[in-house]
């Protein structure tokens, strides 16, 4: 795998490169592309709600109480008082960290009932445009679909192109839990893919949930798809900076503590890997693994300036459009060190089978085979993508052998 640091020249033509594709996006999409991103109403409704509510008499806790705060008081609670709770305010219950996950997921079905039927309400507003109505009924659709019997969504905002995380397994019984973070126009819209489906949030993590069960059937196990972050719509201004990155940093580690107490492993792929590399500082300690595919970088020049005790794994595969991109940060744009380069230190994995830039979790590739492995803590079994098995050396419980 060719690393971008290997000739002045080349490096020269890629700084000039990306400095003329920042001007270009600039002048036609403009600076206020990457700036501020409107909250949800619905949302920020119930949260004020909440804040200005009382259950018996007692004013309920600051929603944005450190999730053992928010796990006492829920503990305090009888089954019916939490029921009343998580249907008089659902989507601030369905977002809390800290509330029993169980009570997220009833939280969350009662907020997309009542999303779905404001959307079915609108398909027959005459004040709307036939394209407007049109709109109304897909988003009924998706609302639809994501109540499904055997759904568990983690979170949800309907505001917009929406946020939504879902579960794969048994979260709270789980004994590693993983968590794919993917990249580029991901929203509650583009969650789930009828075509190419491992290409999509809800694929991927389905794809490596069904992996690791594949990999260590006697280990319990639960993936979480995390689409809960406003990711850039394109490849555009927000993509080349780390503003959306930022805002879903302080999310992604907002779920991580308030998870139950399991081992997890971070999985990351593209933008994506942008947000777990400014994650990584503040990351609790129980995250084992960063592993990430396809990144443009994670906002650090090594791993050492990532600032966390977490393994950090990446890979990409040879036709991966993202090899060519410049590797390097220049004025807020661009997201740092090649992560598969030598110098940055990461352990480099194979990803022989997976093709293109979205292709790392379709099954039979390696690259998805090695994360179900990390994924379990299956360590010894990973396959490295340099003849020195180098992506293995010092881990506990591992010979120098490859894999067969």
């Amino acid at each position: 795998m060719t690393s971008f640091d290997a000739s002045p020249p080349l490096n020269v033509w890629r700084a000039l490169l990306a400095l003329a594709v920042v001007f270009v996006m600039l002048t036609t999409t403009g600076w206020t592309a990457s700036r501020g991103h409107r909250g949800s109403t619905a949302l920020q409704a119930s949260l004020a709600a909440w804040q200005h509510g009382s259950l018996h008499g007692h004013r309920l806790p600051d929603p944005d109480a450190a999730p053992g705060r928010i796990a006492h008081f829920f503990a305090s609670l009888g089954a019916h008082d939490r029921d009343l709770l998580a249907h008089r305010y659902p989507l601030a219950v369905g977002n809390m960290n800290g509330a029993p996950v169980p009570l997220r997921y009833e939280a969350n079905r009662v907020a997309l009932g009542q999303a779905r039927a404001a959307e079915l309400k609108r398909t027959h507003d005459n004040r709307l445009t036939p394209a407007g109505q049109q709109d109304a009924g897909r988003r009924e659709d998706h609302f639809a679909a994501l109540m499904g019997k055997d759904r568990q969504i983690l979170a949800f905002d309907p505001e917009g192109s929406g946020r939504v995380a879902e579960v794969f397994g048994d979260l709270t019984r789980a004994k590693r839990i993983s968590v794919v973070v993917p990249g580029v126009d991901t929203d509650l819209f583009t969650f789930r893919k009828t075509y190419r489906p491992y290409t999509a949030a809800y694929g991927m993590a389905q794809s490596l949930y069904t992996a690791e069960r594949t990999a260590s059937p006697g280990t319990r196990t639960a993936v979480i798809a995390w689409a809960d972050y406003t990711a850039p719509s394109g490849i555009g201004v927000d993509a080349a900076t780390a503003m959306r990155a930022e805002d879903g940093a302080v999310r992604l580690n907002g779920l991580l503590r308030a998870l139950p107490g399991a081992p997890v492993a971070l999985f990351c792929h593209s933008y994506g890997s942008v947000v777990c590399g400014l994650a990584a500082r503040s990351l609790p300690g129980r995250v084992s693994d960063i592993a990430v595919a396809a990144s443009p970088g994670m906002h650090a020049q090594t791993v050492a300036r990532l600032g966390t005790s977490a393994r950090v794994w990446a890979m990409r595969n040879a036709t991966d459009w993202i090899r060519d991109v410049p590797y390097l940060e220049l004025g807020g744009f661009g997201h740092g060190a090649d992560p598969v380069s030598r110098a940055f230190g990461a352990r480099v994995l194979s990803a022989d089978g997976a093709k293109g830039h979205a292709g790392y979790f379709d099954p039979g590739t390696d690259s998805l085979t090695n994360f179900a492995e990390i994924g379990v803590g299956a360590y010894g079994s990973v396959r490295c993508a340099h003849d020195d098995d180098g992506c293995r050396a010092g881990l506990p419980g591992t010979t120098t052998a490859g894999r067969a």
